[in-house]
């Protein structure tokens, strides 16, 4: 009867599917979806892999490296102190968090996963405490199989040497 008054019967499962794959919101949203995955989920597991994994010797005892901050900043857990945020003594890398611009972001993000892939690498890392710098942070010395840290990072292009002052802009 409702054929006859010129009404159309509702879209059936497969049509409701075709409509869904041909709007270019359901691109736009996997996309999304990918990016979220690919900036949050990814770093989180490699630095959880990188925290099990791979014990950081210091004077205060085995320590572990909860997550990487930026290239430059990462999140140290140890007997002594406990959970802190510490700085990487001997270079600069470009700001994750502050960038000036599009190519900072993208270097900050190869400078951290630069320096994430080193760790996993290493058999033996290590850590030696050297202060406090003005924001509170700790300041620490990281060697990787018994090389510095920041020689390697400078010399990977993912750093500048810094021994502190002024920093040049990444843009």
């Amino acid at each position: 009867m409702a054929r006859l008054l010129g009404q159309a019967r509702p879209p059936g499962l497969l049509t409701r599917a075709l409509r869904r794959v041909l709007d270019p919101r359901f691109y736009l949203k996997a996309v999304m979806g990918l990016g979220v995955l690919a900036f949050v989920l990814v770093p989180t597991l490699a630095d959880f892999v990188n925290a099990a994994l791979r014990p950081v010797s210091s004077a205060e005892g085995t320590c572990r490296i909860l997550n990487l901050i930026d290239g430059d900043t990462v999140t140290l857990m140890c007997p002594e102190t406990g959970i802190e945020r510490e700085r990487l003594l001997g270079f600069d890398t470009p700001e994750k968090y502050s960038p000036n611009c599009v190519a900072e972001l993208v270097a900050a993000e190869k400078a951290t996963w630069g320096l994430r892939t080193m760790i996993l690498r290493a058999e033996r890392v290590e850590i030696a405490h050297q202060g406090a710098d003005r924001y509170g942070r700790a300041l620490v010395r990281l060697t990787l199989d018994g090389q510095d840290v920041a020689r390697a990072m400078v010399k990977a292009g993912h750093a500048r040497a810094y021994g502190g002052g002024l920093r040049g802009s990444w843009c």
